[in-house]
């Protein structure tokens, strides 16, 4: 699964309409230009291409009163929207050895009831004891990385991950259970995004050519 297409749905959706350098800004905002392939060229291109799929709508705006030239926004659909939930259930219940899916779930897990949200990581928890045992079928932890030669340091590799991976994930359970979090449904919903015009501490300080739609 790419990131891009969660990241950049789930900031369209939390602005309600946004154009493209809000989305960039947000994105910057969040790291997600450090963690993932949310680069420039990539977040205008997903806003494009979900416009084309029926998962955002475009809206032309008018110029702006400086004399710049007209942006278009883009407001997420019905089916953007159960896209968007898809992506965001897959992205917390599979596990892998990358970080930026992960971390673009985390980041958007509020948007889910509490309890759903528990039940995914559960399940993710599920997935990692899984994965675990398929790689000791073939490389037993406790006789140490030399079994497999160096290549076993890969396997070693994998399996401390996959410890510290379940590890944290029964943390942040034991956390949210314990009420920790504003969840869907709860009250005044989290919203991290910058308003228009707010300067984003953690801009690059590039522009991209399309900045102006």
């Amino acid at each position: 699964m790419s990131a891009i297409r969660l990241l950049v749905l789930g900031a369209v959706r939390q602005h309600g309409r946004a154009h493209g350098y809000q989305v960039r800004g947000d994105l910057e905002y969040w790291g997600a230009h450090e963690w993932s392939n949310a680069k420039p060229g990539s977040i205008y291109h997903a806003l494009k291409q979900m416009a084309k799929q029926g998962l955002l709508r475009e809206h032309e705006t008018a110029p702006s009163t400086a004399g710049g030239p007209p942006r278009t926004e883009y407001e997420i659909t019905e089916a953007g929207a159960e896209e968007y939930f898809r992506l965001l259930r897959d992205a917390l219940t599979s596990y892998d050895q990358k970080t930026d899916v992960k971390s673009a779930a985390i980041g958007f897990m509020l948007d889910l009831p509490r309890a759903e949200a528990v039940s995914l990581l559960e399940e993710r928890i599920r997935g990692i004891e899984t994965w675990r045992s398929a790689v000791t079928a073939h490389y037993l932890p406790e006789e140490g990385p030399e079994q497999l030669g160096h290549i076993g340091e890969i396997m070693n590799l994998w399996i401390h991950t996959a410890d510290g991976e379940a590890e944290w994930t029964r943390g942040l359970i034991a956390r949210i259970e314990g009420g920790a979090y504003t969840f869907a449904g709860e009250g005044e919903p989290f919203v991290g995004v910058l308003r228009e015009g707010e300067d984003n501490p953690y801009a690059t300080g590039e522009r991209h050519p399309g900045d102006a739609h």
